[in-house]
């Protein structure tokens, strides 16, 4: 049986903002972020400790943080102390980062490290989560007798979900994650990946029946399907600095309620489960349809 489907948003975590949400019975909500990027972003672990104060119900998480530009133990304590004090509703979205090359250079780190920078960390982190002495043996991360307590409530069990858009990601959640929240992708592309991390965890004899298939979205909704294009296409370029106009169709999600809808249905027929929102800049409208006539249809069909 599949899971239920569920959906949430990135945001800016304001309590009015979050009160709206959580009154609107959205499932989840997320912060993202980075440490040094253009355009100026906040970074994501001390809004995720913003969110777990305003939240009250809803499953709270990063997506992402970029998670080479930190020290594992630091994460594992700030992680654990944020779940503790929302309940234990976090869950840990990470990715490797890359996009901007700066944040690298102010934090330190090779930016040709950043894969086995993240794979190494996410093992030490359910090593530090068990609240136990940890000694760990790593070619970045050693450490001897270090403690993390107390223990988040979730304890090891803290999900870590791996972000990403390149066949290593897809291997990263096959061997390492808690699940796998691509973005930027097609629902063929989505399609694609689920079959290759099924086909990885198969070769490994990893039972994936508690893996979560989440997919992060750039959405935009208006009744002109052209404008949310082009306003997707805008706010995407703002993003990333690059041109969006030829390729929006393939990275986002756009257009009138009704083609949102099918866009949408494609990728739950694809694997994705939980469905993870981000409006474009200039389209707030976008979440109230998502809530009030676009889910509610999705949910019924796919119920």
């Amino acid at each position: 049986m599949k899971a239920e489907l569920s959906y949430g948003f990135v945001c800016q975590p304001t309590e009015a903002l979050v009160s709206e949400l959580e009154a609107s019975d959205v499932d989840s909500i997320w912060v993202g972020g980075h440490v040094a990027s253009i355009p100026e972003t906040p970074e994501p672990l001390v809004h995720l400790a913003m969110l777990s104060v305003l939240a009250k119900r809803a499953r709270i998480g990063t997506s992402i943080v970029p998670l080479p530009l930190y020290q594992p133990a630091v994460v594992a304590k700030q992680i654990a102390d944020i779940d503790r004090a929302c309940d234990g509703r976090v869950t840990l979205g990470i990715g490797v980062g890359g996009e901007y090359p700066g944040e690298f250079r102010a934090c330190q780190v090779p930016i040709e490290e950043r894969g086995s920078r993240a794979n190494e960390a996410i093992s030490l982190l359910r090593e530090l989560w068990s609240g136990e002495p940890t000694t760990h043996v790593g070619p970045h991360y050693s450490m001897e007798d270090v403690r993390i307590h107390p223990a988040p409530t979730q304890g090891t069990r803290v999900p870590i979900v791996v972000a990403g858009r390149k066949p290593p990601a897809w291997r990263r959640a096959a061997h390492l994650g808690d699940g796998w929240m691509p973005y930027l992708y097609s629902a063929e592309r989505y399609a694609t990946s689920v079959a290759a991390i099924h086909q990885e965890a198969q070769a490994i004899g990893r039972d994936l029946s508690d893996f979560e298939w989440f997919s992060f979205l750039f959405i935009a909704v208006d009744e002109d399907g052209d404008r949310a294009r082009q306003t997707m296409a805008q706010s995407l370029g703002g993003l990333y600095r690059q041109d969006f106009d030829e390729m929006i169709r393939r990275v986002a999600v756009t257009g009138t309620p009704e083609e949102v809808h099918e866009q949408l249905g494609a990728f739950v027929e694809a694997g994705a489960r939980h469905l993870i929102f981000t409006p474009a800049m200039g389209s707030e409208d976008s979440r109230d349809a998502v809530i009030n006539s676009v889910m509610p249809r999705l949910r019924d069909q796919f119920s």
